[in-house]
């Protein structure tokens, strides 16, 4: 029989990648007042968000995931939240297109602002001080004062990811996220893209299709389905303290949420099976991510299945892969087969980011755009060859136009990183190379769906 869980549960466990709070009654007073705040995202719409991802499991839709890597303070605006959410619109409307099915859209964003660190300190010119954690946990500036743990930071970021949810509500619901207006915003980037020819057919496809929409008397409006759509939010759970004040009981099923975001994940540095991120995760009723490395072993896998997705609940679990370009083919067929052979069901997402990160010869961090690409292809290949879904994709990225990540259609160089490099934790890729990334998706989704059409009940 498992453990009892309660929301503190985790508090008897193992931790890792926890910050050092140097006051401890300020903590415990700033998680017993946000315990009182109300809840950020609500029961229903987790659970309409797990009724998505189950049909993602089931192979009729997609999950598209991105975002920040690690929300800022110092950036949050309501253009770079409008500018983020229209790129990832067209991803969005691209991926429907060609796949023929419905894109779960879930964003990093309005909670994704702690970060794991590879050491819990860091040395510059002979000063050794605590790493940066996350806008939530210290500040960037490399100061005493500035990376010393502060609890208060917790309510800033409350604060942030309320005002980030109120504007996403009305983006999706108020007729931002019409069709038409993504569609055009697509025509647009097509038009200014070097890769403008190799995308103009899909592009003119997609208007064609709206064209005879509109013949048959489909409307746009807002309060249409085709004037609004659903967006959903989602965040690694690594500062358990606020999660756990977040966590609240649903008065209409008695079960425990999280309603910090709609789903939250598991990262790879804290998926060790008897510790305190995996006991808080198992006891909430939210939708899951697990991250899962190369060192990640068939045996681990399966138990943390069975933890985390007992019943075996389509939608409750997505295990999000993040191999590396080179190491994916390698580590990913065998945990697909051990998978199916035990007959779980899961959601397979592909993050391409994480394992093919490097730095570069002028000392940046960056990650390149055909090792990206490279990892996405294995991905598809080795799903393909296992009898397999491939059924979304996780990345970091932003609406703004930054040189982070080197290559995609302007073929970003090294020597391109100092001009708008702005990240404060890990590099994304601008909107630019996240549009190319969709349409490059979207010719393998074509790909499958021709192989592997769907039920006729699956449609859009």
């Amino acid at each position: 029989m498992p453990e009892r869980w309660a929301p503190d549960s985790w508090r008897n466990k193992p931790i890792m990648q926890v910050p050092d709070y140097p006051d401890r009654q300020l903590l415990a007073d700033t998680e017993k007042q946000l315990a009182t705040f109300p809840p950020l995202v609500f029961a229903g719409e987790a659970r309409n968000l797990k009724k998505s991802l189950a049909r993602v499991a089931a192979g009729e839709a997609f999950l598209l995931q991105g975002g920040d890597c690690a929300e800022s303070f110092a950036e949050h605006g309501a253009n770079n939240i409008r500018d983020f959410f229209r790129v990832f619109l067209q991803m969005a409307i691209v991926l429907t297109y060609a796949g023929a099915s419905p894109v779960v859209k879930v964003g990093r964003i309005a909670g994704q602002f702690a970060k794991p660190r590879s050491a819990p300190t860091e040395k510059k010119d002979g000063i050794e001080l605590p790493s940066y954690r996350g806008d939530i946990i210290n500040d960037i500036a490399f100061t005493p004062e500035s990376r010393t743990p502060d609890p208060r930071r917790q309510m800033d970021a409350y604060r942030q990811s309320a005002a980030t949810l109120n504007l996403l509500r009305a983006f999706a619901k108020g007729g931002y996220a019409s069709v038409e207006n993504v569609h055009r915003w697509m025509m647009q980037s097509v038009t200014d893209s070097p890769q403008s020819k190799a995308y103009a057919d899909l592009a003119d496809r997609v208007s064609g299709a709206l064209d005879f929409m509109r013949a048959c008397g489909l409307t746009f409006a807002v309060d249409s389905a085709l004037g609004t759509t659903d967006f959903y939010t989602s965040h690694e759970a690594l500062l358990l303290g606020y999660e756990q004040s977040l966590t609240r009981i649903d008065s209409t099923t008695g079960d425990w949420y999280a309603t910090s975001g709609h789903m939250i994940w598991i990262g790879d540095r804290t998926r060790q099976h008897d510790h305190a991120h995996i006991e808080y995760a198992r006891g909430i009723k939210n939708p899951l991510g697990l991250k899962c490395g190369p060192s990640l072993k068939t045996d681990d896998l399966l138990r943390l299945i069975d933890i985390l997705n007992p019943d075996n609940e389509p939608g409750r679990l997505t295990l999000i892969g993040r191999f590396g370009a080179e190491k994916v083919g390698e580590h990913l067929p065998a945990l697909v087969r051990a998978v199916q052979r035990e007959g779980r069901s899961v959601i397979w997402s592909c993050d391409p980011m994480h394992g093919n990160t490097i730095t570069s010869a002028s000392g940046y961090k960056t990650r390149p755009f055909d090792l990206i690409l490279k990892e996405v292809r294995a991905f598809f290949d080795v799903h393909a060859a296992e009898g397999s879904h491939a059924g979304g994709v996780h990345l970091e990225m932003t609406g703004q136009n930054v040189t982070e990540c080197t290559g995609g259609a302007r073929a970003i160089s090294d020597s391109d990183l100092n001009d708008r490099y702005h990240t404060v934790c890990d590099p994304r890729l601008n909107a630019e190379q996240a549009i190319d990334l969709a349409f490059l998706l979207a010719d393998r989704l074509r790909k499958e769906r021709s192989a592997h059409p769907l039920p006729a009940a699956a449609g859009l």
